[in-house]
């Protein structure tokens, strides 16, 4: 089986998970292509046909997906839709415990398959990271008041990951499930 995952990042968690899916496919003997869609010169010449099974996975900035994610999914729609899907959408509000944060990751990535036609048999809400390694001046305040809105001690000078990697583990020794939409 060979399996595309390509995704979309920021600041670099979301290529951080998209390896680590990659690795543990890759070790249940699974043929894996990482695609780095912010280097994706032609979408054209992405032969969908060679894949079997697709990851696509995303960050959210400001309740929006990258842009190059959503131009993806909508241009490779139907094959997308032929083989089984996942759809990893990392979030820093996938970590809290907030009900309304929770209510507007399920709405964000509904109106995500909405807007690209690409119904995924699976989506995960994958916890994010503070990457303050990675801001800019303004960025790093933003995020230092984000973290203590939600009652959270940072350290403006270290990153600080949430992403449960135990349980990407497991998802990724179970996925793709059985069926056609996976």
């Amino acid at each position: 089986m060979t399996v595309l995952i390509a995704y979309a990042t920021t600041e670099g968690q979301t290529r951080k998970i998209a390896r680590f899916c990659a690795d543990h496919l890759i070790a249940r003997g699974l043929s894996v292509e990482l695609l780095p869609l912010a280097d994706l010169e032609d979408e054209d010449h992405v032969d969908m046909a060679r894949f079997d099974a697709a990851i696509l996975a995303g960050s959210l900035h400001g309740m929006r997906l990258q842009p190059q994610l959503v131009r993806f999914a909508a241009r490779h729609a139907a094959a997308l839709n032929d083989r089984p899907g996942l759809f990893l959408m990392v979030s820093l509000a996938a970590a809290g415990n907030d009900p309304q944060e929770h209510k507007d990751l399920a709405r964000l990535s509904s109106e995500f398959a909405e807007t690209s036609g690409w119904a995924p048999g699976k989506v995960v809400h994958v916890a994010g990271a503070f990457r303050f390694t990675q801001y800019d001046f303004f960025k790093s305040l933003a995020m230092r008041w984000i973290a203590h809105s939600k009652g959270e001690v940072v350290d403006p000078h270290a990153d600080r990951e949430y992403t449960d990697w135990a349980a990407l583990a497991d998802l990724m020794a179970r996925w793709p499930d059985a069926g056609p939409k996976g």
